[in-house]
């Protein structure tokens, strides 16, 4: 799991604490539960009864009393938090993985079919092991019927990049698509040297 997975749900479950505990506060007082049964609402919590409001007559005077300013600058605050929220949120709705990729094409051959993850964890394996890497990862993104792969491959200092990436296109690539029966798919390629401490020359 990545850290921006482990994140993201992170914020997912305490948006999803926060709407809960609030949207029950309200249904208990909605319902007049804290009377029927005897319960006590949460300290300085404004809806015990069914006819509370959130501001009373007296708040909103105040409330009123501050200036001009006052609610239009409440609403561009809302405004400012509300929509880095919602495009947070229709972030976590696109889909940036395909998820599942077709074996033998598509559709795939009697239902089978191969998890992005699996595939890309076969390809950085291999990738990781031709000469002169270091460290491979592989991403796969895009549509079920048009993948793309991201390649990041760590190189030794020593090793050329024209042969790795030959070894690579005709190595964990060519062998991907063997596995899946698909065509070439298009892949990007990023390579870097690892860093190494600087000989001293005596």
């Amino acid at each position: 799991m990545t850290p921006r997975t482990v994140l993201n749900r992170s914020l997912l479950a305490l948006a999803g604490l926060v709407l809960l505990g609030g949207g029950l506060l309200i249904l208990f007082a909605g319902l007049d539960i804290y009377q029927r049964h005897d319960l006590v609402p949460p300290v300085s919590w404004p809806l015990t009864t069914p006819h509370d409001v959130l501001l009373g007559s007296a708040d909103r005077a105040r409330w009123s009393s501050q200036g001009w300013w006052w609610w239009p600058a409440v609403i561009a605050a809302l405004t400012l938090v509300a929509l880095p929220a919602l495009w947070w949120l229709l972030a976590q709705l696109h889909r940036r993985h395909p998820g599942a990729l077709p074996v033998g094409g598509t559709p795939p051959q009697q239902g089978v079919e191969l998890r992005d993850r699996a595939l890309s964890d076969a390809i950085a394996a291999e990738a990781g092991a031709l000469p002169g890497v270091e460290h491979a990862t592989v991403h796969i993104t895009g549509q079920p019927a048009h993948p793309r792969t991201h390649v990041r491959l760590t190189l030794t200092p020593q090793t050329t990049p024209g042969a790795t990436l030959d070894a690579l296109c005709e190595g964990p690539l060519r062998t991907a698509r063997r596995s899946t029966g698909s065509p070439p798919t298009p892949t990007e390629a990023r390579l870097q040297v690892a860093r190494h401490k600087p000989h001293r020359a005596e």
